[in-house]
């Protein structure tokens, strides 16, 4: 406050002002020009203090302050940098310096029956020490307690009277660290002995405020050497009146301006270090962590704007933060002892923690609150999670007094949701929530969980159907129906395949074109029994045969396998599959009351009002036999442990179907920052790994098993995507065949493509070899041995179609044909001997001497 108003005379008469002893970081926001801070601000502290409690593992930090302008002004600061690293502060005890002893007994009384026991102080050094004497005083400075003072006491602690030094045993400090150069060390004895001789009663010593002091006082007279002081006057302000006062009557100094230039540009080394101005003030430099120890302090490490905390001076270049050495020397401890301290404990002296419970009325086993008729109390509370918590604080490693306490009304009933119960955790009504708790995210925000202790995940519940019905279309359920339409495809394409491959050198696959196609449907399609009775003589067909015969018998097997599972297996289909039909449909489907599985079902579009609840087993069976047409539900959105429960009383009506919803299962609730929840998870540990926890589940669930529980029914229908590279195994290999065979084909009838006039159309010659393909492969040596031509028979696959009648009667007709006429003008003229002149297509070939003519119209 004195500063303040120094700083606003300085702005009114544009006269400097420095301060060595204004440390409050509030000075900062005043932005005066005229105001200059030969100190550090006290803001620089607090990230030397949030890495001390960062260090040591500390959760929970309690700030004691003296209740004025000096004491808040640094609060705002500190709570900030401590929750950078999620450093909960529960409580901000503010004392008012005027406060007696009985006031500070109090307060402390009220933080020793809080958790917490990491206290720091910053305060006046009068107040800080009867604030760190009463303390010492009902037993706050014994072990396991953390006191930590800020630069303000931690300067000035040796200024006290040396009987009350026991109070500070064990606490630690942090202060602006000052280098000793010969200049200083010669600096100190000559002030030492100048103040001895002055105040010879008085037992003083040198601090950082005095060397601010010094160094101001030099920087002030460079300054106004520098400014000249040949312009020192000051301008006289005109006010009228009796009235006026003094500090009206102010001058404004011509010298002003410029002496704010030169002290901007100040900068030597002074006693305290590098001095020089940044914005008005010094910069944050070195802070060395003192530890008070008998009659003196040691010191136990430094901290560095660049490294952080680290152990010497020397290592404060090198990457501090990354190592896993200490950062801090061995530090004694109030209660004289070198253990670090937990920071927190369980008040024993206090009152017991309060855990909330839920209060329902179904799914008992989990959490069960028995009620008193007569006064409505809770007369008993039991269940599997309250048995499961029970054991887990036998486990823990020092003792935790607790009770529960049912959130629920007057009457009984439960007062409000799960989200209402996590609720009373952050608003400090309870220090934890046991029960049927599931982790999810944002619960977090507000609270912490421990590890959980059951199976997580939100699965569908639906009801079953027997599919084994007298179907008289039952046969097609093996198969999906694009697997029933892609065979269908298959089996027609091989008989073509095998029809193409074996028509021009195998009778069976010859005559009307009727017979043809049903030879080679018959044929394919008794490959499914292997009753094929036509035989294949080409190797290509061979080839494709014996790859779909492979193909058959894997279909036909497994089809059979699926049909006698279908026929003689029950099948329990479930009647929802996928939670997109209960969408669709616009059915209802149902939650668990007050369960956090409402909010998603209202993320995944579902209308609130095709959202029913239950609250019991009963309830549940109910709505799924009334159905959604008559106001009941076709599904339900659960978690896996209810529906366990569920499904042991009604095993074989109901199931669950994909997809499972991933959750982290139940967990305990403590305040955000508890210390418990890290103690009570490592238990939870201990617990779960041993036989006690089948013991508990077995207690409460010992009926609660279904033989049929399936967390993944699906459809039995065997698909394409299990067969589908059997298929491609097929198709490659019979188009490959077919390749092959118009390769060959093309290769032999060469002569016939190139001896064509080019005039001659395409489909011409498309039409001339199809009649060709049509035509028997005598040079096939299923002909040669079955039919054997006469000598004077010269009917070949090179024979030539002429219009009429054949007068070679040795030549059998072929059975291929199924006309009697053709058009003239499709004439084909082929040389086998001597030449042929005139013909209107095939030009003269030296290399043949005879011609024949084949009749198309007879078969030759």
């Amino acid at each position: 406050m004195q500063a303040n108003f120094v700083i606003s005379l300085g702005n009114k008469s544009q006269v400097p002002i420095i301060s060595f002893s204004a440390t409050s970081p509030s000075l900062t926001s005043l932005k005066s020009p005229y105001f200059f801070r030969a100190a550090q601000s006290g803001s620089f502290q607090v990230n030397p203090i949030r890495d001390i409690v960062e260090e040591f593992g500390w959760r929970e930090v309690v700030p004691i302050y003296i209740d004025n302008l000096f004491g808040e002004t640094l609060i705002p600061y500190l709570t900030a940098a401590l929750q950078e690293i999620n450093i909960r502060v529960p409580y901000l005890s503010a004392i008012p310096e005027s406060a007696d002893d009985d006031l500070i007994a109090k307060e402390l009384y009220k933080l020793m029956n809080n958790q917490t026991r990491v206290f720091i102080v910053h305060a006046t050094m009068p107040l800080g020490y009867r604030i760190l004497g009463k303390a010492e005083e009902i037993g706050m400075m014994s072990e396991g307690y953390v006191w930590i003072m800020t630069d303000s006491m931690t300067t000035l602690w040796r200024s006290i009277d040396s009987s009350a030094i026991n109070a500070l045993q064990g606490i630690l400090g942090v202060k602006s660290y000052v280098p000793k150069p010969k200049e200083l060390e010669n600096f100190t004895v000559r002030w030492k002995r100048k103040f001895q001789s002055d105040n010879p009663n008085v037992n003083a010593e040198m601090n950082i405020f005095g060397l601010w002091a010094y160094d101001a006082t030099f920087a002030v007279a460079r300054a106004v050497e520098n400014a000249g002081t040949a312009n020192l006057r000051f301008n006289r302000t005109n006010i009228s009146g009796s009235g006026a006062t003094d500090l009206e009557t102010l001058g404004v100094s011509q010298n002003g301006p410029r002496l704010i230039k030169e002290l901007s540009k100040i900068n030597f080394t002074g006693l305290s270090g590098d001095f020089h101005f940044v914005n008005g003030q010094l910069e944050s430099s070195v802070f060395q962590i003192v530890n008070v120890n008998g009659k003196g302090e040691r010191r136990v490490g430094f901290w560095t704007p660049q490294s952080g905390l680290v152990r010497d001076w020397k290592s404060t270049n090198t990457s501090a933060k990354s190592s896993s050495k200490p950062k801090l020397g061995p530090i004694i401890w109030p209660g004289d002892t070198n253990s670090v301290p937990k920071g927190w404990k369980i008040p024993v002296e206090g009152k017991k923690l309060k855990i909330g419970v839920p209060v329902k009325d179904g799914f008992t086993e989990f959490v069960k609150v028995t009620w008193d008729s007569n006064s409505k109390k809770a007369k008993s509370i039991g269940g599997y999670c309250i048995d499961v918590f029970d054991a887990v604080m036998l486990k823990m490693p020092y003792p935790v007094p607790y009770e529960y306490v049912p959130f629920a009304t007057p009457e009984g009933n439960a007062a409000g949701s799960y989200n209402d119960l996590v609720d009373q955790v952050f608003y400090g009504i309870y220090d934890g929530v046991v029960g049927d708790i599931t982790i999810v995210a944002n619960r977090s925000l507000y609270v912490d969980y421990t590890l959980p202790y059951t199976e997580s995940g939100v699965s569908m519940l639906v009801p079953v159907r027997d599919n084994n019905k007298k179907n008289a279309w039952v046969f097609l359920q093996p198969l999906t129906s694009d697997l029933w339409i892609t065979s269908g495809c298959f089996f027609v394409f091989i008989g073509f395949v095998v029809w193409v491959l074996e028509h021009r050198i195998n009778e069976d696959f010859r005559g009307p074109p009727a017979h043809q196609v049903g030879t080679s449907f018959w044929f394919s399609f008794s490959t499914m029994v292997f009753a094929h009775r036509e035989k294949v003589v080409s190797n290509l067909s061979r080839f494709v045969v014996i790859i779909w015969c492979f193909v058959v018998l894997v279909l036909t097997q497994s089809y059979t396998a699926s049909l006698t599972s279908l026929l003689t297996v029950e099948q329990l289909q479930p009647t929802v599959t996928d939670i997109n039909q209960l969408l669709k449909r616009r059915e209802s489907v149902g939650f668990l009351s007050a369960s956090f599985v409402k909010d998603m079902l209202l993320g995944m579009k579902f209308d609130e009002s095709h959202i029913k609840k239950y609250g019991t087993l009963e309830e549940l069976h109910d709505l799924f036999t009334e159905g959604s047409a008559k106001g009941g539900i076709s599904a339900a959105l659960d978690e896996i442990p209810y529906i366990r429960l569920f499904l042991s009383k009604y095993c074989g009506k109901y199931t669950t179907v994909k997809p499972t919803f991933k959750t982290d299962g139940f967990g305990f609730v403590f305040p955000k920052g508890s210390p418990l929840a890290a103690d009570v998870s490592r238990a939870i540990l201990n617990v779960t790994q041993g036989d006690e926890m089948q013991k508990i589940h077995d207690k409460w669930f010992n009926n609660a098993t279904c033989p049929d529980f399936d967390p993944t029914v699906s459809s039995n229908s065997l698909g394409l995507e299990s067969f589908w590279g059997l298929f491609l195994i097929a198709g490659v290999a019979s188009i490959s065949a077919l390749i092959i065979f118009a390769a060959m084909f093309l290769y032999e009838q060469k002569h016939v493509l190139f001896q064509f006039y080019p005039e001659n159309s395409v489909w011409r010659k498309v039409r001339t070899m199809s009649r060709i393909f049509d035509q028997k492969d005598l040079s096939s040596h299923t002909f040669k041995k079955t039919e054997p031509r006469d000598a004077s028979c010269h009917c070949s696959v090179h024979s030539i179609g002429a219009y009429g009648s054949s007068t070679n009667t040795n030549c059998p007709p072929s059975p291929s044909v199924g006309s009697n006429q053709i058009d003239p003008s499709d004439f084909v003229f082929l040389v086998e001997q001597g030449s042929v002149t005139g013909s209107p297509d095939i030009p003269p070939s030296p290399e043949r001497s005879s011609i024949e003519f084949a009749d198309y119209s007879h078969g030759q």
